[in-house]
C-alpha cells in the first residue's frame, strides 16, 4: 500500500487582512522564512485593493500559469476568505489563518475610511457596494465547496479560540475536512505565530 505524498511548494501567494498590508508581522514572519530557506520559491504578497471584485482579479492576473500543484495560497482574516476562493478556483492547496466566513454580513459595519495598521497616514475607503461584491465571492465559494470538499492534505488552519474579531465556531465550519489547529488561548492576530510557522511549512513543503 504506498502513501499519496502533497506536492511541494513551488510558488506562495499570501493574502493579508483587512486593513492590513504585506507589513504585517506574519506576512513578514513567512516571506523571512521563505528568503532565508527556501530560496527557490516563487513568493508574492500583494497591496490587496479595498474592492473585493479588484481584489480577486488581482489574485487571478497574479498567479496566472501559476503551476495547479506547485501553488499554494495563505491567508489572514479577510485574506482568508479570498484565499479560500481562490483555492477552489485553482484546485490547490491552502493554509487559513483565523479565516473570516461571512465578510459579507461581518464587513456592513465598516463602511467609511480606515487607516490601514501597519501605517496609520494610509487610508482605504470601504465603500457599500464592496458588500455585495463580498456576497458574490460568497455564493462562488460556497458552490465550489459543496463539489471540492477540503481535506488535510488539501487545507490547513489555525484557528483561535480566543478570537475577539470572529467567532471561532464559525471558522471551524468555514474549515471543515482540513487539518485544523485551534488554538485555545490564540487572539485574532495569532501574537504567537512564531509557534506555529514549523506546522504551516510542513504543510506547504516548500521547495529549497
Amino acid at each position: 500500500m504506498t502513501t499519496s505524498v502533497a506536492p511541494r511548494t513551488s510558488h506562495l501567494l499570501y493574502l493579508h487582512g483587512f486593513r492590513s498590508s504585506p507589513q504585517s508581522a506574519k506576512a513578514q514572519m513567512v516571506a523571512k522564512r521563505v528568503r532565508e530557506q527556501h530560496p527557490g520559491v516563487v513568493w508574492c504578497c500583494p497591496q490587496l485593493p479595498p474592492s473585493p471584485r479588484e481584489a480577486a482579479a488581482l489574485m487571478r492576473s497574479l498567479t496566472d500559469g501559476w503551476p495547479q500543484e506547485g501553488m499554494a495560497v495563505i491567508g489572514s482574516s479577510l485574506g482568508g476568505f479570498y484565499a479560500r476562493w481562490l483555492s477552489l478556483q485553482r484546485g490547490c492547496r491552502v493554509a487559513l489563518l483565523n479565516p473570516a466566513p461571512f465578510p459579507q454580513r461581518d464587513l456592513k459595519k465598516y463602511i467609511g475610511e480606515h487607516p490601514v495598521w501597519q501605517n496609520p497616514d494610509e487610508h482605504i475607503f470601504f465603500r457599500p457596494e464592496f458588500v455585495d461584491e463580498l456576497a458574490v465571492l460568497a455564493a462562488d465559494t460556497d458552490r465550489l465547496r459543496s463539489t471540492q470538499p477540503a481535506a488535510p492534505e488539501t487545507l490547513f488552519a489555525l484557528v483561535s479560540e480566543r478570537d475577539e474579531v470572529l467567532d471561532w465556531r464559525e471558522m471551524m465550519d468555514f474549515c471543515q475536512g482540513g487539518s485544523i489547529r485551534r488554538l485555545p488561548d490564540g487572539d485574532h492576530a495569532i501574537s504567537d505565530f512564531e509557534l506555529h510557522l514549523d506546522a504551516l511549512m510542513q504543510f506547504l513543503r516548500p521547495v529549497d
